[in-house]
């Protein structure tokens, strides 16, 4: 039956530097995230049946286990997961990033996110040396990847811009391994500067179908990459379904947002293949009407995140009598550009879809996941 297994090579290492050994089974199969550390060790020694986080029941047995979803537009979901999804992944990331024996990894989020809990068991499975850096500051987290000579990270753009305000050089990084988000073009320049020998891989994909695609350096811009080994995609009237032995088994407890048929899945998310990459619309549950046009605020806020000043940003539909719809963006950044952005979001998205105000605030909502918070900020 399968099982994640602690890897004879691996090191579990925490937040404050110190190696944790193989720990006995927690008492029951409902872990808490924290410490990290202990969390992980006890879903290793269980193998399977269990999940990190989360108060309900474990719905997951034996050769199976439990992650949430990000919960960015709502509550997080359970997914029920068989192990060997993850593990078929495991063996392609060995070759693709060299990790095994040896490695050293490090994982930003807290293992209540599917990216971090995915990093870390990765890393655990193959034998290379796993450091959680969940419960550091931003600019203690920077300080440790420096510090520990640390060659890979898995994290979300939100966290990596973080700990890039440390001002701090990741001469030993290789492989930035970046998820939950696309990278906007600012922080991709602003990683090259501190992370000289380091490669980026972007993945699109979502907690119930693991990776999707895969960005590499041929990537065009704008792109969320090819799809990742083993990945089937096929587009029906322009909705992404996909298929491949990553994909989850359902959800546990309350129905979620995936459809399947016929062994494809599809989360509602629109798109477009050019020369071999994806190209990603948005989700249809946010897809608004303005002035009868369909708009995805994902594809605003693509644009906006590229203007000068912004450095995150959320669009907010409302509903307006005359037009169906109207836009508002929140932004983190420098007010004073306020007046170039309006302009620059006329000019390119013209004036029904470009946001009718914007608002500045000092502090960006994140979910645990590291995604942003929408609800918060409607």
């Amino acid at each position: 039956m399968a099982a994640f297994a602690w890897h004879p090579a691996a090191r579990l290492i925490g937040a404050d530097g110190r190696a944790l050994g193989p720990a006995m089974p927690g008492d029951g199969p409902a872990i808490a995230d924290r410490p990290g550390e202990m969390a992980l060790a006890q879903a290793l020694a269980q193998g399977s049946g269990f999940r990190i986080g989360g108060a309900q029941p474990v719905a997951a047995g034996p050769g199976a286990f439990e992650t949430l979803t990000g919960g960015s537009t709502g509550a997080p979901r359970r997914i029920l997961r068989d192990v060997g999804s993850w593990t078929a992944s495991f063996a392609v990331n060995a070759g693709l990033f060299g990790i095994g024996p040896g490695a050293r990894i490090g994982v930003v989020g807290r293992l209540t996110h599917s990216i971090a809990l995915y990093g870390a068991l990765e890393g655990m499975h193959l034998g290379a040396e796993v450091h959680l850096l969940d419960r550091l500051r931003p600019d203690r987290a920077a300080m440790a990847l420096r510090d520990r000579g640390l060659g890979m990270i898995y994290a979300t753009p939100a966290q990596v811009r973080m700990m890039l305000d440390a001002g701090l050089d990741w001469p030993d990084l290789r492989w930035i391994v970046i998820g939950g988000a696309k990278l906007d073009l600012g922080l991709r320049a602003g990683l090259a500067q501190v992370a000289v020998g380091a490669q980026i891989a972007e993945f699109y994909g979502a907690a119930e179908t693991s990776f999707i695609t895969l960005t590499d350096a041929d990537t065009p811009e704008g792109s969320v990459g090819r799809a990742y080994p083993g990945v089937e995609i096929d587009l029906r009237d322009g909705i992404i379904w996909v298929r491949s032995p990553y994909l989850c088994a359902g959800y546990a407890g309350d129905p979620g947002g995936a459809v399947w048929r016929d062994g494809w899945l599809s989360l509602g998310e629109a798109g477009w293949i050019a020369d071999g990459y994806l190209h990603l619309s948005g989700r249809t549950g946010r897809m608004v009407t303005i002035a009868d046009q369909n708009v995805f605020p994902e594809a605003v806020e693509a644009f906006l995140a590229t203007l000068p000043g912004v450095l995150q940003v959320a669009v907010i539909a409302r509903k307006d009598g005359l037009r169906g719809h109207v836009i508002d963006a929140v932004m983190q950044g420098d007010p004073a550009q306020t007046g170039a952005i309006m302009q620059a979001a006329r000019a390119r998205l013209g004036p029904l879809v470009a946001p009718r105000n914007i608002r500045w605030v000092a502090a960006w909502p994140l979910l645990p996941s590291g995604k942003t918070d929408l609800a918060a900020l409607t």
